[in-house]
């Protein structure tokens, strides 16, 4: 695109729009389509919005599994298409609210004392939404755990994870992180993990917590197994969009970072969103 200022200042003014609830504004100024784009896009955005209301009504998005997609539901439950699904997302919310509030007052602790770390161990979408949002929300002087990461397989890496956090490994709380329960990239950060607190004389299990699906192969090891807590991951749900579930809000609560606004802000935003005139 080849303006000059005069014009740049113009598309600016006509492609800056700001959103004040929400602290926000969105500048599509700079990207190169032409002024008639909006215009000749009318028909297919307006089908993108019903298909957009189909999917958070419960439609299946996944035929072969015949799977909803139904993240928007994390951050609104009263769109979730059942009262049951609508009433386990709430009460997960609750229950890590609550398991943050035990840890953080020290009701629940470690073999050596309150939690003072967090470690997250899982790869791919169990790892990046609660990086980012530690990294974006976090702070040192507010943060009530010290988190850290098992997101891949380099010895070496989990091996400087540790070397950080082996001397406090009995006031460090452990949340492996797997959907499926499966993944053996997680479940390899996590037989490390255990390893390293054998190694210190030291029981993992009232170190852990599991969030994964139901029956899954990690969430009968920490049934089994006897850790501190389990969290859901449910199959409507996919990894990159996992952010605002348990995925995302039980290292995010641990933290110390308020989840009840994350929430409220993600639904501002789908609120905002959802607007369909577009001219």
């Amino acid at each position: 695109m080849n303006l000059s200022k005069p014009e740049l200042w113009v598309r600016f003014q006509k492609y800056y729009t700001e959103f004040p609830t929400l602290s926000l504004a969105i500048d599509i100024s700079r990207m190169n389509f032409p002024d008639d784009f909006l215009a000749s896009m009318k028909t297919p955005i307006q089908k993108a919005f019903i298909a957009m209301a189909e999917l958070e009504k419960g439609g299946i998005a996944n035929p072969d599994e015949r799977r909803m997609v139904g993240h928007y539901w994390l951050r609104n439950p009263a769109l979730a298409p059942t009262k049951t699904i609508q009433k386990e997302i709430e009460d997960t919310v609750a229950g890590i609210i609550a398991f943050a509030a035990d840890i953080h007052s020290g009701k629940i602790h470690g073999a050596k004392g309150p939690f003072k770390n967090l470690l997250v161990i899982g790869i791919g979408g169990s790892a990046l939404g609660p990086q980012f949002v530690s990294h974006a929300l976090g702070s040192p002087t507010t943060d009530k755990l010290a988190v850290y990461f098992f997101d891949n397989t380099d010895p070496d890496g989990m091996d400087k994870v540790l070397s950080e956090i082996i001397t406090e490994l009995g006031e460090t709380l452990c949340v492996v992180i797997s959907k499926s329960g499966g993944t053996k990239e997680t479940r390899n950060g996590m037989l490390e993990a255990q390893a390293a607190y054998e190694r210190a004389g030291l029981k993992f299990a009232p170190h852990a917590v599991a969030v994964t699906g139901g029956l899954s192969e990690l969430d009968k090891a920490a049934s089994t197994g006897g850790w501190l807590k389990r969290f859901p991951m449910w199959d409507w749900i996919g990894g990159r969009t996992s952010e605002l579930s348990a995925v995302g809000l039980l290292p995010a609560a641990l933290q110390g970072i308020d989840i009840t606004s994350m929430l409220a802000g993600a639904k501002a935003c789908d609120d905002v969103t959802r607007q369909i005139d577009v001219s």
